[in-house]
This record gives structure tokens, sequence and C-alpha cells, in this order.
């Protein structure tokens, strides 16, 4: 299979700190799944974890998404800050990191509590009273975190013309 590149590679982002900026300025993130040949799209919230290169999500504990990853852990996925329609361009200004990376279960309480905390503090303006929820070392139980353990990444900015 031939490496690809953008076709505009000024609008290449290769600074690991802006690729980081991104992840941690947004709070969704979508996964493109595979099961047979056949695609399947999610949007999550995550939490990032700089020190593991690695993201977090919670997800109920069975369905689709969990069937096609315990057969396909794979994954491609996309973190999009919308920066806003250029008027009078017919162009969007956005930055976005693009990632592949394989997708394990979490199943100790201890890297449950670890991945949840991180997304509380991503993603709460007050993550005190959240994380107060989860005092009880049973509250992770029957909680499933998945990991992506991010194997590459790029990003794009058309935000600057």
């Amino acid at each position: 299979m031939p490496e690809y590149h953008l076709r505009r590679s000024e609008k290449e982002i290769t600074d690991p700190r802006e690729l980081v900026e991104i992840i941690r300025g947004q709070k969704y993130m979508t996964l493109a799944l595979c099961q047979k040949d056949e695609p399947y799209l999610v949007t999550m919230n995550y939490g990032f974890d700089t020190d593991n290169q690695c993201l977090y999500f919670h997800c109920a504990a069975e369905g689709k998404k969990i069937d096609i990853l315990n057969q396909n852990p794979n994954i491609w996925g996309q973190i999009l800050e919308d920066c806003g329609y250029l008027d009078g361009q017919c162009d969007h200004a956005y930055r976005c990191v693009e990632f592949k990376g394989t997708v394990t279960f979490l199943k100790t309480r201890e890297a449950k509590r670890h991945a949840l905390e991180l997304m509380i503090d991503q993603l709460e303006p007050n993550p005190g009273a959240v994380k107060e929820r989860f005092k009880s070392e049973k509250a992770f139980d029957n909680v499933t975190v998945g990991s992506i353990q991010i194997k590459a990444m790029n990003g794009k900015n058309n935000s600057a013309d």
C-alpha cells in the first residue's frame, strides 16, 4: 500500500505540542471501526494521557461498538477543532489531528480511576463535584473504559491562508 501525504504540505502540523494542544482543547473524537469490511463510525468524548500517549473513553459494556472492537481493535480516529466557515471564500477553517491506534479495555479499578479522572479533568468545568461520585470503589466495577494506544498521528491546519 502506498504511503500518502498531504497534497499541500504547508498545512501539515508536525509540532507535537500543537497536536497535543488540539487534542486537549476539544471534547469529541470520531473513531472509524471496521467489521468484516463494513465501516462503522462512532463519536464520543475522551481524555488524553500525555505521559502514555493514549486516549481514554467510557462506554456501555455491550453493543455494536464493543462487539466490533472485540473482533478488530484497530481504529482510525480524528479530533477536529472547528474554526468556522470563511465567508466569501467557500472554505472552512479548522485544525485536526488524525491518528491510528489499538483499543484495549481496562480491567483494574486503579486503571479505570486514572482514565476517568483524566477525562473529568479535561471535560468538566468543575471536576471536583463529578469526581465525588466516584469515591466508592464499586463505582468502577460496572464501567467500561477503553484505552487507545496511539501508534501514529498527524495534523492539518486549514485555518491560516
